[in-house]
C-alpha cells in the first residue's frame, strides 16, 4: 500500500497514526495537492489528501473512509468496534473532531488571502465552531482516560490529531488553559510512538 500526502495535513496524520498503531506497512509519498506539479488529482478527483492506493492500484480518499478500512484488514489493535452503538459513538467524536479540523483549515486558509480580499464574518464564525466543539469534547471526555470507553480508540486519535493541529496552524486559541482534561489526553497520546512520530512539519 502506498499513503500519499504531506507532513502539515491534519487529515494525512490521522491515516499515518491509524497505520502506525494497527503496524500495517506502507510506503508514504509526499505530494502536496497545492503545488504546480501534484499528481494528487489522478488519484483522488477532488485533488486532496490522504490517498490510499492499494495493492491492485485502486485508491481510496477522505480519511474517515481510509482509516475504516484500515481498521478492517488486520484483527490486531482494533480501534473501532465491529457493530453496535460504542461504534457509533467513536464515529461521533470523529466527526466532531474533522469539523473542528475543516473549521481550523478554513481560518488558516482564509488567513492567508490578502488583507483585502478576507471575508470579515468567515474567521469569527469559524472560531466559534472550533471554541464550541472543543467544549463539547472537553464535557464529554470529563475525568475519563479515554475519550469513549476504558480504551484507546479511533476517537482519541481524531481527537488528538484535532489538538496537534491546533498547536500547530493556531497556537493563539490557547486551548490547553481552557480545557485541562483534553491537554492531560493529549500529553498521554504524545507517549505513544505513532503521535510522537507523526508531528506536523513543514
Amino acid at each position: 500500500m502506498k499513503l500519499i500526502g504531506s507532513l502539515t495535513s491534519p487529515y494525512v496524520r490521522k491515516a499515518r497514526i491509524v497505520l502506525a498503531e494497527k503496524k500495517i506497512e506502507y510506503e508514504f509519498v509526499l505530494d502536496n495537492p497545492w503545488t504546480p506539479d501534484t499528481g494528487v488529482a489522478r488519484l483522488n478527483p477532488l485533488n486532496k489528501v490522504p490517498v490510499l492506493v492499494l495493492d491492485d492500484d485502486s485508491t481510496l480518499f477522505d480519511s474517515r473512509v481510509i482509516v475504516e478500512y484500515l481498521d478492517s484488514v488486520t484483527p490486531n489493535n482494533r480501534l473501532l468496534p465491529a457493530a453496535g452503538r460504542e461504534r457509533i459513538r467513536i464515529k461521533r467524536w470523529e466527526a466532531l473532531a474533522d469539523g473542528v479540523l475543516d473549521a481550523a483549515v478554513a481560518v488558516v486558509l482564509e488567513s492567508r488571502r490578502p488583507e483585502g480580499q478576507r471575508n470579515p464574518s468567515w474567521i469569527p464564525r469559524q472560531r466559534e465552531k472550533i471554541d464550541l466543539s472543543l467544549q463539547m469534547m472537553s464535557e464529554e471526555l470529563g475525568e475519563q482516560p479515554w475519550c469513549s470507553g476504558n480504551a484507546f480508540s479511533l476517537a482519541d486519535i481524531a481527537v488528538g490529531t484535532v489538538l496537534g493541529y491546533l498547536d500547530f496552524r493556531l497556537p493563539d486559541l490557547g486551548w490547553r488553559e481552557r480545557h485541562a482534561n483534553l491537554a492531560r489526553l493529549y500529553e498521554e497520546l504524545m507517549q505513544r510512538p505513532s503521535f510522537a512520530e507523526t508531528v506536523p512539519q513543514e
